[in-house]
């Protein structure tokens, strides 16, 4: 098992939860991102810098995603490729996706980006919040010790 982090748009907050627990586990963690990032030297931290364009990083962590895996993003239509590889999603607020909740989420998004596309304004997510940053921390810790104990 490794976590695999879609790092261009994860917080560093949960960033820096994220190298807390790999280190703590010692567990295999690589942040893709378009850009350079830095991490605490570690045989458990990785980056991989992907080059630019739209869903590099996603098609990147995609393709990289095996069963078992751990996948931290907040971008549902890679969630929805993730699952179907057999890795399971969190987002930054600690939302898990898994294979009885993706296909809700994919269609509330779809209608959402349908609606931008007419111009309609839907938003953004609302800043990340102390209660989202403790409700990652809370469920990566359950799904970490889950599978940990699953794996003994």
């Amino acid at each position: 098992m490794r976590i695999l982090v879609d790092a261009d748009a994860c917080p560093n907050v949960i960033k820096e939860i994220l190298q807390r627990a790999a280190l703590r586990l010692k567990l295999e963690t690589t942040f893709v991102a378009n850009k350079n990032l830095t991490v605490p030297y570690s045989p458990y931290l990785n980056t991989l810098r992907v080059g630019q364009g739209f869903d590099v990083v996603d098609e990147t962590i995609a393709r990289m995603a095996q069963p078992g895996d751990l996948v931290i993003t907040a971008d549902i239509p890679l969630a929805a490729k993730i699952i179907e590889a057999g890795a399971t999603g969190l987002n930054p607020r600690g939302e898990l996706y898994t294979k009885e909740n993706i296909a809700g989420r994919l269609t509330m998004r779809n209608m959402l980006d349908e609606l931008r596309s007419t111009g309609v304004s839907t938003g953004g997510p609302a800043p990340l919040s102390l209660a989202d940053r403790n409700a990652f921390a809370n469920q990566l810790d359950r799904f970490l010790s889950a599978v940990l104990r699953d794996d003994r």
